[in-house]
């Protein structure tokens, strides 16, 4: 079975292709802010209360934790939309008819 490629198809699969990562971009920064405040919170409670925390863990290191919380949130969260939207996707495309 052939398929032709005309410019029409090329233009959907790229505004698609737009679609799914900027959904996944605004998933992704949704699940950062919430990672950050997550982590933030017992971060710098810990800090106040804890004699380790506060002997050891000076403010770069607390920025450290919470960002690296953050971006693995981010990049987890953007991964994981960008490919669902994905699989959605291509099952349009195999069957035409169920879109």
């Amino acid at each position: 079975m052939a398929f032709s490629v005309t410019r029409a198809s090329l233009d959907r699969k790229l505004s698609m292709a737009k679609r799914c990562s900027h959904e996944g971009v605004v998933a992704g920064a949704k699940a950062a802010v919430i990672a950050s405040v997550a982590a933030a919170v017992p971060t710098l409670a810990s800090v106040r209360m804890m004699p380790w925390a506060r002997a050891n863990l000076n403010h770069a290191a607390q920025a450290l934790i919470i960002s690296t919380v953050a971006g693995a949130a981010y990049f987890i969260v953007a991964d994981k939309t960008v490919l669902a939207s994905a699989r959605k996707n291509s099952f349009g495309d195999a069957y035409p008819g169920n879109i």
